[in-house]
């Protein structure tokens, strides 16, 4: 049977969560994992350009550098989006994640259309869920409620 984690009586008056990890492993997963997403997906996009060929120097290359632009903007987003206003940071996700999506699709051949509309689509969901999630918890003036 599983059990809450203890807290103390002053965390359970402010409302304040059991944190696991410190301030370090927390600024370290800031970088580690937007670059482990990047490598992921530069993976993926490699292997949809090569379309089951032998791999490459040039694949190799085409890999490494969609990594390192995935990873630049994903770290960007992460450290400028809470910044924003809920608008443009909803904004900014959904362009960041309808790009993403349809510059796959599109390393796979396909037409221009159905990238185009694969990325518009999940632009307007992403938006959609980014807003939503940015609009509850978040007062008026845009200062977090957590």
């Amino acid at each position: 049977m599983a059990h809450a984690a203890p807290r103390n009586r002053g965390m359970i008056e402010q409302g304040r969560t059991t944190d696991v990890f410190d301030a370090r492993t927390h600024r370290m997963a800031r970088f580690v994992l937007p670059v482990l997403a990047g490598l992921v997906y530069g993976y993926w996009a490699a292997a949809n350009r090569r379309y089951g060929g032998p791999v490459t120097g040039w694949n190799l290359l085409f890999g490494f550098l969609t990594a390192l632009v995935f990873a630049v903007v994903l770290i960007t987003l992460l450290t400028v989006g809470p910044k924003l206003r809920r608008e443009l940071h909803a904004l900014s996700w959904a362009a960041f994640a309808g790009i993403a999506a349809g510059f796959l699709l599109s390393q796979s051949g396909t037409s221009v259309y159905r990238c185009a509309a694969l990325g518009v689509g999940v632009m307007a969901g992403t938006f959609a869920i980014m807003f939503y999630r940015f609009y509850t918890t978040e007062d008026a003036e845009g200062h977090r409620l957590e």
